[in-house]
């Protein structure tokens, strides 16, 4: 297991800017800090709290808390005054720091403002998961350690890193791979590719992931007009649209003529090569943890646009936490699912017991009947805020099934013909160096994931269950490995969890606390975390390969 999740990523001391200023999402550590007008903490002081030597951080606390008293006016009574970002900027700190003695002291300030009489904000929710209980969260194992060295490293602890750190080795090589999209040198201006991420998180109606880079774009010197509308956005940026609205919603219809009109020596505007497959990896890798963060309930960051509130709570109001699905329906469900669960266990062990073999044709029908199967999705939700929507070019594509029943369907890509391990992982690590080696490593990592338990069970192999769930997904994808009995599928994925990962792998923004609660109902929530991880990736991948597939098709 890592014990350096953030390896590179420094935020500077004494004021230099950091190489490492996005979290998890590329959010800055210094977005929030006000100007030194307002009498607030400087820039200087909320820098050097991400300081790895203790005295220095010490020092950066009592700056900051000198900055919020002399803001605060306490030698001038009713002069206190403190800008808003300064109050969210400590919101956050008291709220998701893991350092204990900076969040007390963040604590501490708030309350101080609000007897000096101070309007100080509150956060709507208790947690980082609208899913899953803040406390059950914490009980179920979270290392402290690597949520230190990523407040460390990137100046703050977002809620997706705060969820995944519940699999720190995974959390590890995510937050090395975001560093490298969003940080490190390649082709693209920093500035564009926040804005790429946010022109893709867009396309899933995704507000968190829009806001946070939104917030990276304007920290990295871009222009705010291009938030407002994508006709302020360059041409070159804003031809990326068909390809965004292709790999986020139906990728095996990507072709060589959409390489070709992007990169062949007539387009204009230009890309080269390195440049679209730098393009490429953000927006697919901004799709796939849109699927993350609707599929684990991600609440706004308390600093974000709905993730905090002047006004204080109503006599009537009570935080709210979803209930636990085995509340819901009493007795009767605890039952109910401790039954899966021996169900599934037994299943598990009979197919790996299995010494049958079946004919290729078999093999082929049995992935058929995967693809074509009819699975229903859940609500549509209201229209997305505007923020959402001036980023978004023909809002109307949407996903459709691969294989709908009774169409003709596009042909099927065989893994056995083009698949990352031989084709795609040498072509991006060519055209963009280290990338590819960084996307295998979370691939091989969120694949062998295994903590040998399953429910209430220990000593468990899972890794039939999570072949089924990488292949289901691949298959919803167009996707299939002429090896592989699909007929595994349909023994140990039951419909509730085929609906969940169907609505997080094609269309996350659908997906709702009812849908989640109602797959393996007697699992960890750590269990069911793991689940969205190998649906994120395994999207991430199918993705991947249907526009590398077509830009191997151009290179020819």
């Amino acid at each position: 297991m890592a014990s350096d999740p953030a390896t590179g990523l420094t935020c500077r001391a004494n004021g230099d800017k950091a190489p490492g200023r996005g979290s998890a999402s590329g959010r800055s550590c210094r977005h929030l800090s006000e100007s030194e007008t307002d009498g607030g903490p400087t820039v200087r002081s909320l820098a050097r709290l991400c300081s790895r030597d203790e005295e220095e951080r010490a020092a950066a606390l009592e700056e900051l808390s000198q900055g919020v008293l002399v803001g605060l006016g306490l030698d001038r009574p009713g002069s206190a005054r403190l800008s808003k970002p300064t109050l969210l900027h400590l919101l956050r700190l008291s709220g998701s720091c893991p350092l204990q003695e900076v969040r007390e002291r963040a604590t501490e300030l708030l309350r101080t403002a609000q007897e000096q009489g101070v309007e100080v904000p509150r956060a709507l929710a208790s947690g980082p998961s609208a899913f899953i209980p803040a406390k059950q969260t914490l009980r179920e194992g979270t290392d402290q350690n690597i949520l230190i060295e990523s407040f460390l490293s990137l100046g703050r602890v977002d809620h997706i890193t705060m969820v995944m750190a519940l699999h720190p080795a995974y959390l590890s090589c995510f937050l090395r791979t975001q560093h490298a999209l969003l940080e490190l040198d390649g082709p693209l201006p920093h500035h564009w590719r926040h804005y790429i991420a946010a022109m893709a998180a867009a396309r899933h109606h995704c507000s968190y992931l829009v806001q946070q880079h939104s917030a990276g774009f304007l920290d990295a010197g871009g222009e705010e007009s291009w938030l407002s509308s994508l006709e302020h956005a360059p041409t070159k940026l804003r031809s990326l649209q068909t390809l965004n609205k292709l790999l986020a919603h139906r990728p095996w219809l990507i072709t060589q003529q959409h390489i070709q009109e992007l990169v062949c020596p007539g387009a204009d505007p230009r890309w080269s090569l390195a440049e679209l497959i730098h393009a490429v990896v953000l927006m697919a890798q901004a799709h796939s943890l849109c699927s993350f963060v609707w599929g684990c309930g991600l609440n706004p960051e308390p600093d974000h646009i709905g993730g905090y509130t002047f006004q204080p709570p109503s006599p009537s109001h009570f935080p709210r936490s979803p209930n636990s699905p085995a509340h819901e329906d009493g007795r009767q469900e605890l039952v109910d699912g401790a039954m899966e669960v021996e169900v599934l266990m037994q299943r598990m062990v009979e197919l790996q017991q299995q010494e049958e073999e079946c004919t290729q044709e078999e093999m082929v029908t049995r992935f058929e009947k995967e693809r074509s199967e009819s699975i229903p999705t859940a609500v549509v939700r209201g229209a997305p805020p505007d923020l959402v929507l001036c980023l978004v070019e023909d809002q109307e594509f949407r996903y459709e099934d691969f294989a709908p029943r009774g169409e003709q369907s596009p042909a099927t890509m065989r893994a056995q013909d083009y698949s990352w391990e031989d084709h795609g992982y040498s072509l991006v690590n060519r055209l963009l160096p280290d990338m590819g080696q960084l996307l295998d490593e979370k691939f091989q990592v969120v694949s062998n994931l295994t903590y040998n338990r399953m429910a209430m069970h220990e000593g468990v192999d899972t890794h039939t269950l999570r072949k089924a769930l990488w292949n289901y997904i691949h298959c919803l994808y167009g996707i299939r490995y002429d090896d592989y009995d699909y007929g595994s599928v349909n023994e140990l994925l039951e419909r509730s969890l085929k609906v969940f990962v169907k609505t997080m792998a094609c269309h996350p923004e659908q997906t709702t606390a009812h849908v989640y609660h109602s797959f393996w109902r007697h699992f960890r929530h750590s269990e069911k975390v793991h689940a969205n991880l190998i649906v994120m990736e395994a999207r991430l991948q199918a993705a991947l390969l249907y526009t590398l597939r077509a830009i191997t098709h151009y290179m020819r």
